[in-house]
């Protein structure tokens, strides 16, 4: 049974590996964007109440977050394990995804940290051609994703949960250090 959860900037690889994964240990790639517009597709009542703070342009909250995220772990695929992606974000978060994972009785192996240097991630994200992947969108997105990470890779190394992986390598070769890690 696998349960991971991904760690790293926008570009690191996250959705990359997690299809590797994924297809290797038939687990689900659960992503939280994915979940929000499942959420939102379906017309449920969380759904319903995330479109209201998408539409406003608001985050939506944490609460309406785990509520969402405990549906989607609750059915039935993600029995035998999952790979969690894009959540947390914060310490709170990190927190309340513990308390989560403790009531539903789904504790997680490892949170793995996709490790790739901003320069890195810059030259990633600009050849994907989006229109916000302009060098100061994204180095904003850079440096708010460092300030509200850098404590949350300090909540799960003081767990002895953290595993960082080195994401500036060729993509087989990450592939690899995961299956690895998973296979300990």
């Amino acid at each position: 049974m696998t349960r991971l959860i991904f760690l790293g900037p926008p570009g690191a690889g996250k959705g990359t590996q997690a299809a590797a994964l994924v297809n290797l240990f038939l687990v689900p790639h659960i992503s939280t964007g994915d979940i929000l517009r499942t959420a939102v597709a379906e017309k449920t009542e969380l759904g319903q109440k995330a479109e209201t703070y998408m539409n406003a342009g608001e985050l939506v909250p944490d609460d309406l977050m785990l509520g969402l995220i405990r549906e989607r772990l609750n059915q039935e695929d993600a029995q035998s394990g999952w790979i969690l992606d894009g959540f947390p974000r914060n310490v709170a978060q990190a927190e309340f995804l513990d308390y989560l994972l403790a009531d539903i009785h789904q504790p997680y192996d490892f949170v793995v940290n996709l490790d790739v240097p901003d320069e890195v991630i810059l030259a990633r994200l600009q050849k994907r051609g989006r229109q916000d992947d302009n060098e100061s969108v994204i180095r904003h997105r850079l440096d708010v994703y460092r300030s509200q990470t850098s404590p949350l890779i300090e909540f799960y190394r003081s767990r002895q949960k953290l595993i960082s992986i080195n994401g500036n390598q060729p993509m087989e070769t990450v592939t690899s250090d995961l299956k690895q890690l998973v296979s300990i």
